[in-house]
């Protein structure tokens, strides 16, 4: 790992910004994905000003998420292009639009791709973290509006990305998707609760809700695995069994013979683990981590996001008789407005270790390089500063 540089957000910050921007559009640089698996190309952009409900934010640091990638190499849709894709972020508010009462200029905020409204049966649920006023969707717009908020300098729009586009100095938000958090967080840590670290963790933690010294076994150890095995340590697991590297137990699929990983799991475990979770987005790894979840009462967890038209095959009489769960997880099924404020404490207070998760820091002119490392296998997180 880099020895990062660690700054806080007053810091970065000279103050609250200027309100002579207020209410009008700004001219900015942005990191544009014009053709897909074509380098992002830095453009000067006019980003319109927060309509009603919406959020002005000054991005000081983004990092890069292997959606990001997914979607970059997307040639049919929902891809589309010219985009500015990031979704990982922190940044200061700018300016406000109408109505917006939750946050004011200056403040440190987190962009969401999740929103929660605060309203609706869903976000006042305890049971679900899936907004019903603002329900998820892939779109290319910002608001129910369906617009964009940003051109090119020719007038061309340009399409967002998962609500957020943080590859920008500047970008807007809806209000029920931006997150007020202490300032004095690291920006270079903040930024990686937007999405993949609080989606390892908060599975653990909300989506299974891991029990003290119970098994964990874990399928796929990118950024958002290890975030699970992070999760599973502050939940008191006692086991914590990787399929590439182990954490506190080893799994190597090249020496196991015959067997199936799942067959493995099973015989280390003597019965199976309590609670499996999938991080890759592969039907063939969910199938295999329920079938090493312990008969009765295990759980699986499937975070990892396959092609829209893969279908699982499970038997109707196997699930009847297996007793084990399998659900499907978005976010980990952390609230963001109430969750992420928790892991900024635990963060905080030296229990959460983000630190392990920055391997590299770059520079926003430098922002190709991101995709280089994390395409060549040699990141789990890519830093991207703005301006340092």
């Amino acid at each position: 790992m880099t020895e990062a540089l660690v700054a806080t957000m007053p810091e970065i910050m000279d103050g609250k910004s200027s309100s002579n921007t207020a209410g009008k559009p700004i001219r900015c640089r942005a990191a544009i994905a014009r053709k897909p698996q074509e380098p992002l190309v830095i453009e000067e952009v006019i980003v319109a000003a927060p309509k009603p409900r919406e959020v002005r934010i000054k991005i000081i640091c983004t990092s890069l998420c292997h959606s990001d990638i997914n979607y970059w190499k997307l040639e049919r849709p929902p891809a589309i292009f010219p985009r500015i894709l990031g979704h990982e972020a922190i940044g200061v508010v700018e300016s406000i639009g109408e109505g917006v009462h939750e946050v004011v200029e200056g403040d440190s905020v987190i962009p969401m791709f999740l929103p929660d409204c605060g309203e609706c049966a869903d976000c006042l649920s305890k049971k679900s973290n899936l907004c019903s006023k603002y329900p998820f969707h892939c779109t290319p717009w910002v608001g129910r509006d369906e617009t964009s908020r940003f051109t090119d300098i020719n007038g061309e729009t340009l399409y967002h990305f998962l609500h957020v586009s943080s590859f920008t100095e500047y970008t807007v938000v809806e209000i029920a998707r931006v997150i007020k958090v202490d300032p004095a967080i690291p920006a270079n840590r903040a930024c990686l609760l937007s999405c993949g670290v609080s989606t390892g963790v908060g599975a653990a933690w909300k989506a299974a809700n891991v029990e003290i010294g119970t098994t964990v076994a874990i399928f796929g150890l990118g950024a958002i695995g290890l975030a699970v095995a992070e999760g599973a340590r502050l939940c008191g697991a006692k086991r914590i069994i990787g399929k590439k590297f182990g954490v506190t137990d080893f799994v190597n699929p090249r020496n196991i013979g015959d067997k199936t990983v799942s067959q493995v799991i099973i015989e280390m475990t003597d019965g199976g683990a309590d609670y499996c979770f999938e991080c890759v987005g592969l039907t063939s790894l969910v199938h295999e981590a329920y079938d090493a979840s312990r008969k009765g009462w295990g759980k699986t967890v499937m975070l990892g996001v396959d092609q829209p038209e893969s279908m699982l095959t499970l038997s109707s009489f196997g699930l009847l008789e297996g007793g084990k769960s399998l659900t499907g997880s978005l976010f980990g099924g952390l609230k963001p407005k109430s969750d992420i404020p928790v892991l900024i404490k635990r963060y905080m207070d030296k229990e959460l270790q983000l630190d392990l998760f920055v391997t590299h820091e770059v520079e926003f002119d430098d922002i190709n390089k991101a995709f280089d490392l994390l395409l060549e296998g040699k990141s789990l997180r890519c830093v991207i500063w703005m301006k340092k």
